[in-house]
């Protein structure tokens, strides 16, 4: 794999993500995804279940460019509740790994105000990379 994770010396480890990601070839931007169903329709208005959704999204339109969810190198988390967020981190990091597998690209988490779509509690972009 032509991807490099990025970990200053000395600096204590990052769990659950990279501090930064190098990597070389054909690149792939999503959207924001959010946790509807291809439908535009939401089955679910649990934060875990939206998470879980946004993610299948993302690995649906990698899986569309030919990327897999190894191929990410960024991905920025937009989410109406931070509280939310921390309220159960296992249960994240194991939806994580199911959907996306052992593999922890750079990442950002943002907590807004509102999205778009009234009933949306997450909001994801991916950046992915798949090599020369």
């Amino acid at each position: 794999m032509s991807h490099e994770f990025l970990h200053p010396r000395g600096w204590k480890p990052a769990i659950g993500y990279s501090n930064g990601v190098s990597a070389r070839g054909r690149t792939i931007y999503t959207g924001g995804m959010i946790g509807w169903n291809g439908d535009c329709e939401f089955e679910t208005d649990d934060f875990l279940g939206q998470v879980e959704q946004a993610l299948r999204n993302i690995v649906a339109v990698l899986h569309e460019g030919g990327a897999k969810p190894e191929h990410i190198v960024r991905l920025t988390w937009f989410v109406t509740s931070k509280d939310e967020y921390l309220a159960d981190l296992r249960g994240l990091g194991r939806i994580y790994k199911e959907v996306i597998g052992k593999h922890y690209p750079a990442m950002a988490l943002v907590q807004v105000v509102a999205l778009v779509e009234d009933r949306a509690k997450v909001e994801i972009e991916a950046t992915a990379v798949i090599p020369d």
